[in-house]
């Protein structure tokens, strides 16, 4: 046995078997015996932003770590923009990343970066890194980074792995270790936050990670029932379940002052897997903080914790029985007619989309006057994409739930500008034949940066300043790009269009694009957003 049957053995001795892979040069012999073993599935991803996107896509969906195969410390560096949002999101992952030879590096100063120095970029994206020393290491390594991985809400993990250990001698892997036991929310912690639910106080519970999972929610929900605090969701869920007979849970508003104004009547949040709501941006002359001054912030727990025995022990002592809980009812609207609005769109998924469809959104802009018309939707798992604010992890984000759920149906909200982050998933999803449907929201602009520079300007907008925020000179024509990758692909301009073509593309077992050219007078925001930011 060599380093890389080792590796191998390891991982999928640990319950990994899919690999997202854009490999090099120095990762030949693991791509040779990756092709020798049944019992990992590689998926090829034309750029490493796909590789980890979808990565963590699959992690959230599967409920365990896919690993990827990425090319030195360049090709990791690729892939960092979606790692840090796959690490906002608390997924886990294991990354394996080719280095030069452990005896090769010292003669090429030149490619110090790319050999020796990929331990200082893991260190920033990881939560747990090392570099193999020699073959024997490998294995060990993976088995390590496989069980760390799930610690809590998830982990990334990544094992540098210098070419001379994969083809070197090694011995077997070892035996599987038990699962590292996630920390449990101590007694008295249990006790002084039920104490703090049931003091009378005007109180919000902050959910996070898997406390928004179907689970998760169930409990948290009669505990809100009990106690009448009111449930909200942070802004950025990785996962959570909504639509038909599920629970409300609204989010945080993405802009400070809106959420200002949503907790200006609390006294008291708890913090159950979510951290301290505070802006993504600093912004001049505004509060960092979404929480006034006079709300009282607690953490109950975190997303080190486990966080669904952290909810049965917090239910438990705030003695809930079988309350009543609210839920969205399922809303059955009329086929939209007329302009493409971002409402039509909300109304003909909300029409349209199956049962158990797993929602991707990277709306941006329409994701406001979409998102709320799927509270009638039926039952389906929302992903937000880019939970870092980093954005253009849509397509990836989706490639991987497919993959991890091939029997479901993928529905993707792609706005335009982010789209092009990471467009070569389209080719991915057509060679995987990925059962999803990417609706790309079209208005030719980044229209959210239009939205923050209105915090900045002092007065009118001038041309150079606008060059940098349109996308339609030229416009992108994405039913061709989608096309040139191996996608089937529609446009649409009014509401008859788009439902019909929605239609078809839900009933179609495959890839498909919708190019939706959606009418959006972002006016109003922008113009409140500068008053609101000159008001002082």
């Amino acid at each position: 046995m060599n380093g890389a049957q080792a590796l191998f053995k390891a991982l999928v001795d640990a319950g990994l078997d899919t690999c997202f892979a854009n490999p090099g040069t120095s990762e030949m012999q693991l791509v040779y015996e990756m092709g020798r073993t049944d019992a990992v599935r590689p998926v090829l991803c034309l750029q490493e932003n796909t590789v980890t996107g979808a990565a963590d896509g699959y992690a959230r969906m599967a409920g365990k770590p896919a690993f990827t195969l990425l090319h030195v410390g360049s090709g990791f560096a690729n892939g960092i923009a979606n790692l840090h949002n796959a690490g906002r999101a608390n997924t886990p992952m294991v990354n394996v990343v080719g280095a030069n030879a452990t005896y090769h590096q010292p003669n090429f100063p030149e490619h110090e970066f790319i050999g020796g120095k990929i331990t200082e970029v893991a260190r920033a994206v990881s939560h747990w890194y090392r570099e193999a020393k020699s073959a024997a290491d490998l294995a060990v390594l993976a088995e390590m980074a496989a069980r760390y991985a799930l610690i809590g809400s998830g982990k990334i993990c990544t094992v540098i792995a210098p070419t001379n250990c994969h083809w070197d001698p090694a011995p077997g892997p070892p035996a599987v270790g038990e699962a590292i036991m996630s920390p449990k929310v101590s007694t008295e912690t249990v006790a002084a936050t039920a104490e703090r639910l049931t003091n009378g106080k005007k109180t919000a519970i902050l959910l996070g990670s898997h406390a928004l999972l179907e689970e998760g929610l169930e409990l948290a929900g009669r505990i809100s029932a009990k106690t009448g605090a009111q449930l909200m969701s942070e802004a950025m869920p990785a996962r959570m379940v909504r639509g038909e007979r599920q629970i409300r849970v609204p989010a945080i508003p993405y802009l400070v002052d809106t959420a200002l104004k949503t907790f200006e009547e609390y006294e008291q949040i708890v913090l159950i897997g979510a951290l301290n709501p505070v802006a993504t941006f600093a912004y001049k002359n505004m509060p960092t903080s979404k929480i006034p001054d006079s709300c009282e912030l607690w953490t109950y727990a975190t997303t080190d914790h486990d966080l669904l025995t952290a909810l049965d022990d917090l239910a438990t002592a705030v003695g809930v029985t079988e309350e009543t809980l609210e839920r969205h009812q399922r809303v059955e609207p009329e086929p939209p007619t007329g302009t493409l609005l971002p409402e039509a769109i909300g109304a003909s998924l909300c029409a349209l989309m199956p049962d158990n469809a797993i929602l991707v959104d990277e709306a941006t802009t329409a994701g406001p006057a979409i998102l709320p018309q799927l509270a009638g939707a039926r039952r389906h798992d929302y992903l937000y994409a880019s939970n870092g604010a980093a954005i253009g992890e849509g397509m990836p984000l989706a490639l991987g739930a497919s993959i991890a759920c091939p029997d479901r149906k993928v529905i993707l909200l792609q706005s335009d500008g982010s789209g092009m982050y990471c467009n070569q998933a389209l080719w991915s999803l057509a060679r995987e034949n990925c059962n999803v449907t990417v609706v790309v929201l079209k208005n030719d602009e980044y229209g959210i940066l239009n939205i923050e520079l209105a915090r900045v300007r002092e007065g009118d907008p001038n041309e150079k300043m606008l060059s940098l925020l349109k996308l339609g000179n030229p416009s992108i024509d994405w039913v061709q790009l989608a096309k040139g990758m191996g996608v089937q692909a529609t446009h649409a301009d009014t509401a008859e269009a788009f439902h019909v073509q929605l239609q078809e593309a839900i009933a179609f077992e495959g890839p498909s694009l919708i190019e939706a050219e959606v009418t959006a007078d972002l006016t109003p925001a922008i113009d409140a957003i500068y008053q609101a930011s000159h008001s002082c």
